[in-house]
């Protein structure tokens, strides 16, 4: 099984960057459909961005489109979600989360996810 450990949130102004990082160890990230998600205060828990293993299909939320990006390193077996142009509604608290697999499928809900990251809490505000 992977243990995943997610860095890298913060308080940042509208406009502003950020980096998330999800450290996995255990397992390598290649085995494992993964995902992006996030969960506003009082709010539900959404996807943010999801993909396969290997990332062969890559699935972003419309309102992130444009502005975040995933990214990889292999050798640190960690996956990254970089966040550009925040916006106040991007707050929330941000989650990795991952599904061993066997194909190239990926999962936009939040429930198909066998193990998580311990969320870290970004807030956008001026």
């Amino acid at each position: 099984q992977v243990q995943l450990v997610v860095t890298g949130g913060g308080l940042v102004q509208p406009g502003d960057s950020l980096r998330l990082s999800c450290a996995a160890s255990g397992s390598t990230l290649d085995n494992y459909a993964m995902g992006w998600f996030r969960q506003p205060q009082g709010k539900a828990r959404e996807f943010v961005v999801i993909w396969s293993r290997r990332g062969n299909t890559i699935v972003y939320t419309e309102s992130v489109k444009g502005r975040f990006t995933i990214s990889r390193d292999n050798a640190k077996n960690t996956a990254y979600l970089q966040m550009n142009s925040l916006k106040p509604e991007d707050t929330a608290v941000y989650y990795c989360a991952a599904r061993f697999a066997v194909d190239g499928s990926y999962y936009d809900g939040h429930a198909a996810y066998t193990y998580w990251g311990q969320g870290t809490q970004v807030t956008v505000s001026s």
